[in-house]
């Protein structure tokens, strides 16, 4: 039990603790737990005096320096008792006096209290019909009309272009004379080619060949036909 009493550590101390320390007092207000501090108290002589803490000027000589006016012309001297001074001013009295006087501006009473206002402004006097373009249609929408009308006859324009562009021609009776003419001599080389068929056809290739021959013919006869029943004819254009 004795060694073991003789065996105690020494008391932990942080290596810190003096930076803790000063730490915390640089944190720590000034006569916060320990009242004002101690300084020397004034003399009772030297009590507060009236105007001592106001500024005074600095003691010294006053050091007068010459100035010079810097005038260009003199005035004119002062007139004397019996001169009668003259009035400067170009306003003419006599025309002020025989001037008309203005006529005062009608007013119109709307409150029972005697309330007046100008009669100009006042809503009563027909201003607005009596204007010069009363009644006629403004500056801005003749234009804008005029300006519909030419991109309705531009539209127009461009639209009968195109269906003009679009309308089948007319073929002329020379064209159409010739090409008969041409489907008149491609039927002839055709039933020319149809009449020198043998007339035993045995393999498929000339039974293929003779049934086109017989559309080629129907064909141009149909055309002929047309050609012949029609005397005006128009070709589209696409």
């Amino acid at each position: 039990m004795s060694n073991a009493k003789q065996a105690k550590f020494s008391l932990y101390v942080s290596k810190f603790r003096p930076t803790v320390v000063q730490e915390s007092k640089l944190t720590k207000d000034a006569m916060r737990t320990m009242g004002p501090a101690k300084v020397e108290l004034p003399s009772p002589d030297k009590y507060l005096k009236k105007h001592s803490k106001e500024s005074k000027p600095l003691e010294g000589e006053f050091i007068y320096t010459h100035r010079t006016c810097t005038y260009t012309k003199k005035k004119p001297p002062i007139p004397s008792r019996t001169e009668n001074p003259l009035i400067h001013t170009k306003r003419d009295f006599i025309k002020t006096a025989t001037a008309k006087s203005k006529k005062p501006q009608p007013v119109c009473v709307d409150t029972n209290t005697g309330h007046k206002q100008p009669l100009e402004n006042s809503g009563l006097v027909p201003k607005y019909i009596k204007k010069k373009d009363y009644g006629k249609v403004p500056t801005y929408l003749q234009q804008r009309n005029e300006e519909k009308l030419r991109a309705e006859e531009e539209y127009n324009k461009f639209v009968q272009e195109q269906r003009e562009q679009r309308a089948p021609r007319r073929l002329p009776d020379e064209e159409r004379l010739a090409v008969l003419e041409n489907l008149k001599k491609d039927w002839d080389n055709v039933h020319r080619e149809y009449q020198s068929l043998p007339f035993i056809i045995n393999t498929m290739s000339q039974k293929a060949y003779k049934v086109q021959l017989e559309e080629e013919m129907k064909c141009r006869e149909k055309n002929i036909s047309l050609f012949e029943s029609f005397t005006t004819l128009y070709i589209s254009k696409d």
